[in-house]
């Protein structure tokens, strides 16, 4: 696994089972200005080295085996306090309201806007 090659921006790691959007996505946060990093799954990013390094994380909400909010209540349970923003492919509201309440930052339904993402990795990082 490569480390990002600017470490003195935020590493905004991304967990998704997506190959696509896994691909696609840190590029995005890149061109935002965040350093980034891809995990296909939540056990990855468990067994990671560069989890502690992790300013941010941006999860998916549906992944086999580990989901993403079951990767949330963990690393609560692990006392890794690194913000999290959920994505997902569900449009229910009520999921969004859940996933805040349980600690989240942001729930971003997809297809998302740049502006979002970027608002909510802000958000995450406390610079706005």
């Amino acid at each position: 696994m490569t480390v990002p090659a600017d470490l003195k921006r935020p590493l905004v790691c991304v967990v998704d089972d997506d190959e696509s959007l896994r691909e696609a996505l840190p590029d995005l946060i890149r061109e935002l200005g965040f350093a980034s990093q891809a995990f296909a799954s939540a056990k990855e990013l468990l067994a990671s080295d560069l989890l502690p390094q992790a300013a941010c994380l941006v999860v998916d909400v549906a992944m086999p085996g580990m989901t993403g909010p079951e990767l949330h209540l963990e690393l609560k349970r692990r006392h890794v306090g690194t913000p999290v923003v959920f994505i997902t492919a569900q449009t229910d509201p009520t999921l969004r309201t859940l996933l805040i309440a349980q600690g989240a930052v942001e729930c971003l339904f997809k297809p998302f806007s740049d502006t979002a993402l970027l608002d909510a990795l802000t958000a995450a990082l406390g610079t706005r």
